[in-house]
């Protein structure tokens, strides 16, 4: 069996990476920190396991968004590339459209859908989670 492999980086080009391994987690995250951090209304990502997760070109800045949450980006051209949080501690997440890609890999879900924004309307079919899937009652 062949591993998978994407590819991806910033908008510049000054950062590179690789991530491989299964994807998990592939959302559409609504959250207001998501969004304030990309400057979006959403932000699709994907998770691997931390050491699947390999920056082979340049490097990221790091911003501590909240406590225990790592958010990485290119310091040139400022996009958003990884979030990372101490409750997930061997995990890795990074956005799906930072790809080479962008087409490889498509949201099953959509998180954070409490805090989404009222003029946003994103595909209705992907099952929807009040915050993370798990946290629904």
């Amino acid at each position: 069996m062949s591993e998978e492999n994407y590819t991806g980086g910033c908008f510049c080009g000054a950062v590179k990476f690789r991530a491989s391994g299964p994807v998990r987690n592939l959302c559409l995250c609504h959250c207001e920190s998501c969004r304030r951090a990309a400057g979006a209304p959403f932000v699709a990502w994907g998770t691997v396991d931390k050491k699947n997760f390999l920056i082979n070109q340049g490097s990221m800045a790091v911003h501590n968004s909240s406590p225990g949450v790592e958010r990485g980006f290119c310091n040139q051209c400022g996009t958003t590339l990884t979030y990372a949080n101490a409750l997930r501690e061997n995990d890795v997440d990074f956005t799906l459209a930072s790809l080479v890609d962008p087409d490889a890999l498509v949201p099953g879900m959509q998180i954070f859908v409490a805090d989404r924004l009222a003029w946003i309307n994103t595909n209705p079919e992907l099952p929807e989670h009040q915050t993370v899937p798990g946290a629904d009652s």
